[in-house]
């Protein structure tokens, strides 16, 4: 196991927003993340979960989607998947969603490079017998419709726009180790 402190919760540091539910058919909040949510050259599946919400404010113009290991040996955590540009109107991203470049879902939306380089979704792949890694699924309620925002953002600059627009936010944490 690599010796450093366990991360803070990256939401637990931002300006406290109301939040809503996020369910999932694939996912168990505080569960074992699943082998086919994990990442292809770590033995699973890669295919992004179903994630379902509801309770959102009523003013929300947009939502965007994103999974975040705060637990990666790096001073910046791990951006596994960026989905933004989804309309008011979405309410789920069916499994395997975040495939390829392009949002499976009706309603636009796109994605932006994660932290391996690509366009869409990717798994855990934590390093060989760390402890558990936090995969935090978050959905987030926009006040704007459009976050003015390319493929070609980086996650952190997702994330920087998603903290000045987001109304509220909802979540779903589950842990992955590789023993």
């Amino acid at each position: 196991m690599l010796d450093r402190p366990l991360g803070p919760d990256p939401y637990d540091l931002l300006p406290a927003l109301p939040g809503f539910e996020v369910t999932s058919e694939d996912l168990t909040d505080g569960g074992t993340l699943p082998l086919d949510h994990v990442f292809s050259d770590a033995g699973g599946g890669n295919v992004s979960p179903h994630l379902a919400w509801s309770g959102f404010p009523e003013d929300t113009a947009g939502f965007a989607v994103t999974c975040f290991d705060p637990d990666a040996p790096t001073a910046s955590g791990f951006w596994h998947w960026s989905v933004v540009g989804l309309g008011s109107w979405v309410t789920e991203l069916p499994r395997g969603a975040g495939a390829g470049g392009e949002v499976a879902v009706a309603g636009g939306g796109f994605q932006v490079r994660n932290d391996f380089g690509r366009r869409g979704y990717d798994g855990a792949a934590p390093p060989n017998g760390d402890r558990p890694h936090r995969y935090v699924f978050a959905v987030h309620a926009l006040g704007v419709s459009d976050l003015g925002l390319s493929p070609e953002a980086t996650p952190a600059y997702v994330g920087f726009n998603l903290t000045l627009n987001a109304l509220a936010r909802a979540r779903i944490t589950a842990l992955y180790q590789v023993e």
